[in-house]
């Protein structure tokens, strides 16, 4: 029987700051994401032992008998957040499930991700990088107009709202003035796609096994996911949504290559998630990458789960069994994993 490490942020352990976004612990989880895993490991027959926050594992760290850990931190404040308890684990020596310090620190980056996603021939809207509003220029724009804004290093979602398609010089301007005082990082700007939303989980490695692919609604007015403007932290609306476009036999094939594509090139391990969206030709774009997904009971990977027909807690647990051999650790003689 293994003990396993859990490491994890919940939205009360939020480090807050004055003057932060509404939005600050978007990325962080409820309570119920821990128990989840928790509970996955006690089917494999492991120990689980809740560590608690990055900051929880380095105060810790000289005292705690680990034989792994599984890491779902986000931490705050930083661009290399995301690596911080998997740089303490790596340096105690105890192997973690998941991506590494690195792929995680460089797939934050949307801008370094997007170079990397093209250079391994998959396609991604044509963006720039602004890091104020005066920065810029009318006559150097990604595309034409309606453009969409976010911030360069976060996920969750953070800072999207409807705000965030512009149809003009002068939205643009406002929209990334106001991303880059509010967030205190860079704007990316790319070419809005009208079309359909889909999103790819990845699991495993040598080879990688693509999941059935995610068909996302969006809201009918802006075109924008409605994971995005229902995001913890934004204001409740009613939302009028629709699912665009038709997820094919021959596009979900597209879209799973794609994502095995970008995995391999990101060096991601264990598991992921791939957002993708449709152009005006239904030619799939690759919009972003999350080796740091929600494991939450109402996330991606539970409802992929209930596609599948699969029940999460067995689901969950096969993933965290594969990624716990990865590294070294079998479960005990005579437990089985339900697939």
């Amino acid at each position: 029987m293994a003990r396993i490490g859990l490491i994890y942020d919940l939205f009360e352990d939020y480090p807050w700051k004055p003057g932060e976004p509404v939005d600050a612990d978007a990325e962080y989880e409820p309570p119920e994401t821990v128990d989840a895993l928790e509970q996955a490991l006690i089917t494999l027959g492991h120990t689980a032992v809740r560590v608690g926050t990055a900051y929880d594992l380095l105060r810790k760290l000289d005292g705690l008998r680990l034989d792994a850990a599984v890491n779902i931190t986000e931490a705050a404040h930083s661009r290399n957040r995301e690596a911080y308890a998997l740089v303490l684990l790596e340096m105690a020596g105890i192997p973690a499930v998941g991506s590494d310090a690195l792929t995680m620190s460089l797939s934050l980056d949307k801008a370094w991700t997007k170079d990397l996603a093209v250079a391994a021939g998959v396609r991604t809207p044509s963006y720039r990088v602004y890091g104020s509003g005066d920065a810029v220029d009318a006559d150097d724009l990604p595309g034409r107009f309606p453009l969409f804004v976010k911030p360069r290093y976060e996920g969750s979602s953070k800072g999207i709202t409807e705000s965030s398609r512009v149809e003009s010089v002068d939205e643009l301007i406002r929209e990334v003035a106001w991303m880059t005082a509010t967030y205190s990082q860079d704007a990316i700007v790319e070419v809005f796609l009208e079309g359909g939303e889909y999103t790819v989980g990845v699991i495993g490695n040598g080879p990688p096994e693509a999941l059935p692919v995610l068909p996302r609604a969006v809201d009918v007015e802006t075109g924008i996911g409605i994971h995005a403007l229902e995001h913890r932290g934004m204001p409740e609306r009613d939302i009028e949504y629709e699912v665009r476009g038709s997820l094919t036999p021959e596009l979900e094939a597209a879209l799973q290559r794609d994502a095995i594509t970008i995995y391999e090139k990101l060096e991601c391990l264990d598991f992921a998630r791939i957002d993708f969206r449709l152009d005006s030709e239904d030619e799939p774009s690759f919009l972003e990458i999350n080796p740091l997904p929600t494991f939450a009971p109402d996330g991606t990977f539970a409802i992929i789960a209930e596609m599948m027909n699969r029940s999460y807690n067995d689901f969950l647990a096969e993933i965290l069994d594969r990624a716990l051999r990865r590294v070294g650790v079998e479960r005990p003689a005579g437990v089985m994993v339900s697939r």
